[in-house]
């Protein structure tokens, strides 16, 4: 069974997320120094992906 085109191409095209997921929230939270150890991983602050 061959792969649809559209699900080929879908593994080279790289383009910035604007949705993170909560592990690279809670990363980005910890490298500016706002997030604890023990805080909790729900209702965390928006952020905005370092570029």
């Amino acid at each position: 069974m061959s792969q649809h085109a559209s699900l080929r191409s879908a593994n080279k095209i790289m383009t910035k997320r604007n949705v993170l997921k909560r592990f690279e929230r809670i990363d980005i939270l910890k490298r500016r120094g706002k997030w604890k150890e023990g805080d909790r991983g729900l209702g965390l602050p928006k952020t905005k992906a370092d570029a």
